[in-house]
């Protein structure tokens, strides 16, 4: 079965859930902890959101980008 692509992140630090399409405009971490799964404001999570963002996806295939670069 695959995990729920559905929920949106949590933020590391408030713990309180972060749209898809805000994940990309936040400030990340200084260095990549490497953890599994990515964090939330992970540098590569960040810029990979960005990448996506600038590309025109809709929410939903934004989750989906979210959820395969916090996997990765």
């Amino acid at each position: 079965m695959t995990p729920d692509i559905a929920t949106p992140a949590i933020s590391p630090r408030s713990r309180k859930l972060v749209k898809a399409s805000k994940v990309a405009r936040l400030k990340p971490k200084k260095k990549c902890c490497k953890s599994k799964p990515r964090c939330t404001k992970c540098p590569v999570v960040v810029h990979k959101m960005q990448k996506a963002e600038h590309h025109g996806l809709s929410e939903k295939e934004l989750k989906k980008v979210l959820h395969r670069a916090r996997a990765h």
